[in-house]
């Protein structure tokens, strides 16, 4: 049998019962959740410094069924692209960071690997990306994390100025990085966690980081300044709710986020507000991939906690959504919060990268 009619034998199989629009975004997000297992050898890591081709294609509606639809809850569509690149390290894109004004990005590849560029607008839509480049992610000795056995899953990202957290979930380990000192050429540095973090699943652990700024003013600094907020994507207390943790700042510590519908974290992002967006995400066969977001406000969060907040979107196969695992915000000139999401193909063929922005609205 050839490969292309073993592959529609495969989606026609799995996604027996669905809509023909909902078999290929099935059939693409089938692995969102629950990836197949990895050779150990890094196949898609980036090796060194390298300028990066990356090509855009328009996403006019979120909503294809219908395409006068911009309202989706609390959030309002503003464009998406869907990127492609002939470059074999580009994918598995897990986590995302802009610059104030949503143009800059650095980005973190499930596989080890830097990513950073520009945003190109026109009329406020995003248009493209200019300036990619590609680097590997460096340990504290120089040399790429991927040589050493499962530390090339870095799923997590946040940054504090110069200073850049990234999450490995296999080894649930974080590295903080200098950019002071390199850019994406700066070596890591391993941060001393929590035992808890290191007693979470390997491969449903660390997913999510977020530092609290403390440089605002002695007289607006934000509860937990300075703390960095670390969220696991399925380690489970004994309640059945998601694990996270506090790691210095004023009160460390270890807490819980009510887990509903049975939704895993994949990022999350904090607002000027303290409003905590948690961007979730769960994969069935009967339902194929959903995501939301919820709003968690930052002053309930402490040791010891139970937080929980609404949901203020979701979406699922009927719209345009894939693996999401990133989201961040920024705040235009004519003070709108902007949302920027983007997912993770898992380098496959039958998923896509998708660089998603909204409006905030409520």
């Amino acid at each position: 049998m050839s490969t292309q009619s073993s592959r529609r034998s495969f989606i026609g199989y799995a996604a027996a019962g669905f809509s023909t629009l909902a078999v290929s975004r099935l059939a693409r997000a089938q692995v969102a959740t629950e990836p197949p297992p990895r050779a150990l050898q890094v196949e898609n890591a980036v090796v060194e410094p390298v300028s990066v081709e990356v090509n855009a294609r328009a996403i006019p509606n979120f909503e294809p069924r219908d395409r006068t639809r911009t309202r989706f809850g609390s959030l309002d569509y503003r464009s998406g692209l869907v990127l492609t690149s002939p470059y074999r390290g580009f994918g598995g894109l897990s986590g995302i960071r802009l610059d104030a004004k949503g143009e800059g990005f650095l980005a973190v590849s499930d596989q080890g690997g830097w990513f950073t560029g520009r945003i190109r607008y026109s009329g406020g839509k995003m248009a493209g990306l200019d300036d990619v480049e590609a680097a590997p992610l460096l340990g504290a000795e120089g040399r790429p994390i991927t040589e050493k056995r499962l530390w090339w899953d870095s799923e997590a990202i946040a940054r504090d100025g110069d200073l850049v957290y990234v999450g490995l979930e296999r080894v649930n380990q974080i590295l903080r990085y200098d950019f002071s000192k390199g850019g994406t050429r700066a070596r890591g540095e391993v941060v001393p966690v929590p035992a808890g973090i290191r007693k979470l699943p390997s491969n449903k652990g660390l997913e999510a980081l977020v530092v609290v700024p403390k440089d605002k003013g002695k007289d607006r600094n934000m509860p937990l300044a300075g703390t960095l907020i670390a969220f696991s994507e399925r380690g489970l207390d004994a309640d059945g709710n998601l694990t996270a943790f506090l790691i210095g700042g004023p009160t460390p510590g270890q807490f819980s986020v009510r887990r509903t519908e049975k939704y895993d974290i994949s990022d999350a992002v904090l607002l000027p507000s303290g409003e905590l967006l948690i961007l979730e995400r769960k994969f069935s066969w009967f339902t194929g991939v959903n995501i939301r977001i919820r709003s968690i406000p930052l002053k309930s969060i402490a040791p010891g906690a139970l937080v929980d907040g609404p949901a203020l979107f979701a979406a699922d196969l009927g719209h345009e959504v894939d693996n999401m695992e990133g989201i961040d915000a920024h705040v235009t000139s004519e003070g709108e919060t902007v949302l920027t999401l983007i997912s993770d193909d898992n380098f496959s063929m039958l998923q896509r990268t998708l660089l998603l922005q909204f409006t905030l609205v409520e």
